[in-house]
């Protein structure tokens, strides 16, 4: 989603509390990078969290705060996005990872996708697994897509799945699938179509996944 887009769909949306809030709130950041640690928890309260029609996956709350992390300066995007993450609420949490991809911090914030697919919660998990997960290792990817499929999150969600997923994936599938059926318990239908592209021929080769891409 391009940070353009996002404000686009965030000013058609109805029903937003304060609309003349958020652009007051951006040149405020721009201008006083400070400002983003108080501006970004109050977006929730100006912006409200209804989802946003116009922007598919995204919530009112989350577009303002990704669109605050945007308006900073290059060189502050990638400490003030740790910051809302460590100590945000989840929907902050959330916010951030998916802002991710539209800010100019290379890898630097790959630490955070790590600690969001280390949790229970699954729109973390889902968010850690957008586009910014192009970062991520392939061992390390390959982890999140088991975690993924053990948590029930749809592999809708998997940024490039096709184009990652290998040989190695294939293996951990099928060694989830043979202990759930072992215990009784079925595999969500997505986890074992891509089971099936891996091991018939429809899906990529571990020697064409080992790479991650770098921005």
């Amino acid at each position: 989603m391009d940070p353009d887009d996002l404000r686009a769909a965030l000013a058609d949306a109805p029903g937003v509390p304060d609309p003349g809030w958020l652009d007051e709130a951006l040149a405020r950041v721009a201008a006083q990078p400070d400002a983003v640690g108080r501006l970004f928890p109050a977006a929730g309260r100006h912006c409200g969290r209804a989802p946003l029609p116009a922007a598919p996956g995204w919530h009112a709350d989350e577009a303002a705060r990704a669109l605050l992390l945007c308006a900073l300066p290059a060189d502050r995007a990638a400490a003030e996005a740790q910051a809302g993450y460590r100590y945000g609420d989840a929907d902050e949490k959330r916010a951030v990872l998916k802002a991710l991809p539209m800010l100019p911090i290379g890898a630097q914030a790959v630490p955070l996708l790590h600690d969001a697919i280390r949790t229970n919660d699954t729109r973390l998990v889902a968010a850690a697994v957008g586009p910014y997960a192009r970062h991520l290792d392939q061992p390390a990817w390959r982890q999140a897509v088991l975690k993924c499929v053990f948590m029930g999150v749809p592999l809708s969600v998997v940024d490039g799945l096709d184009e990652r997923a290998d040989a190695e994936v294939a293996t951990m599938l099928a060694g989830l699938t043979e202990e759930r059926r072992a215990a009784g318990r079925d595999t969500a239908a997505d986890a074992l179509a891509l089971l099936d592209r891996l091991t018939t021929g429809g899906g990529p080769t571990a020697a064409g996944n080992t790479r991650t891409t770098e921005a």
